[in-house]
C-alpha cells in the first residue's frame, strides 16, 4: 500500500496520501507506476469517448484526451520535458545545463519540443479516433501505461541521480532488474491482449508500439545520464512524455 500511495501521490493528482517518503516506498512506487498510468489513460479514454458521444468529432476528442494526462499531473511531466529540452539544447557543460533546467522560465528549445510533442499526441489520437472510439481509447490507455513504465526503467539500479536532492534522487537506482523485467513483461502482455480485441495482427502491433516507446525513452535516458551525470525529476518527466508519444505515433503506422 505504501508503494501504491507513492505512485499515485507523486504521479497523479488523485487523493493518495503518501505515508512513507523513503527509498523502499520509492522502489515499490516505481514498480506500481504503470498502474497509475493505466488509471490516467482510462480517464483520458473516457473523456475522449464523452466528446465523441456529444458529437465533437475526432479532433476535439483527441485534444481532450491529450489534455487529461497534463491535468492529472499538474503539467509536471510536460514541464520536465521542456526543462530537459532546454538543458540538452543549451550546449552547456553538465552542471551549467542543470542550472538552466532549474530556472522557472521555459527557453526556446523547451517551447519547440512541447509544441511538437503535443501536436504529435493530438495528431496520433485524431487518426486513431477516426477508426473508432475503441482504437483511440485503447491507444490512450496504452500510451499512458507505457509512459509510466518508462519511469520504472529510469529508476533501475545503475542509473544515478544528477543531484543529491529532489524526487529524482529519491527514486534513482531503487528498482532491481528482475522486478523491472517482470513488470515490463506484464505490461507488454497487457498491450498485446488489448490489441487482440481488434485482431491478432493488432496484438503484435500494440506490443511493438510499447516496445518502440520504451526504446526511444531508453535512448533519451542514456543521453541525459551522459550529459547531466544522472537523472532528475525533469528527466523523469521527459522520459515519460517521450515514451507515451512514441507509442501513440507508432500505433498510427501501418508497418507496425
Amino acid at each position: 500500500m505504501d508503494g501504491l500511495r507513492f505512485a499515485f501521490g507523486t504521479l497523479t493528482v488523485l487523493p493518495a496520501r503518501i505515508t512513507r517518503w523513503d527509498r523502499d516506498a520509492a522502489r515499490a512506487g516505481m514498480l506500481w507506476a504503470p498502474l497509475a498510468g493505466l488509471v490516467v489513460g482510462l480517464f483520458s479514454a473516457a473523456l475522449g469517448g464523452v466528446f465523441l458521444l456529444l458529437g465533437s468529432g475526432p479532433l476535439l476528442a483527441a485534444v481532450a484526451t491529450a489534455a487529461v494526462p497534463a491535468l492529472m499531473t499538474r503539467g509536471l511531466h510536460l514541464d520536465g520535458l521542456a526543462d530537459t529540452a532546454d538543458g540538452l539544447g543549451s550546449a552547456k557543460p553538465g552542471q551549467d545545463a542543470l542550472r538552466i533546467m532549474k530556472q522557472s522560465d521555459i527557453g526556446p528549445f523547451g517551447v519547440i519540443v512541447l509544441l511538437f510533442v503535443l501536436l504529435a499526441q493530438v495528431a496520433a489520437l485524431y487518426r486513431l479516433y477516426e477508426e473508432s472510439w475503441a482504437h483511440g481509447g485503447v491507444a490512450a490507455a496504452l500510451a499512458a501505461t507505457v509512459a509510466r513504465l518508462a519511469l520504472t526503467h529510469a529508476s533501475r539500479h545503475g542509473v544515478p541521480a544528477a543531484r543529491p536532492e529532489g524526487l529524482g534522487a529519491m527514486v534513482a537506482s531503487t528498482v532491481p532488474p528482475r522486478p523491472a523485467a517482470l513488470v515490463t513483461g506484464g505490461v507488454l502482455l497487457l498491450c498485446a491482449v488489448a490489441g487482440a480485441l481488434f485482431s491478432p495482427y493488432d496484438a503484435i502491433r500494440h506490443a511493438l508500439a510499447a516496445v518502440a516507446g520504451l526504446g526511444v525513452a531508453a535512448l533519451l535516458l542514456r543521453r541525459c545520464v551522459r550529459r547531466f551525470g544522472g537523472v532528475t525529476g525533469d528527466v523523469f518527466g521527459a522520459v515519460e512524455e517521450v515514451a507515451g508519444t512514441v507509442a501513440l505515433v507508432a500505433l498510427t503506422l501501418g508497418v507496425l
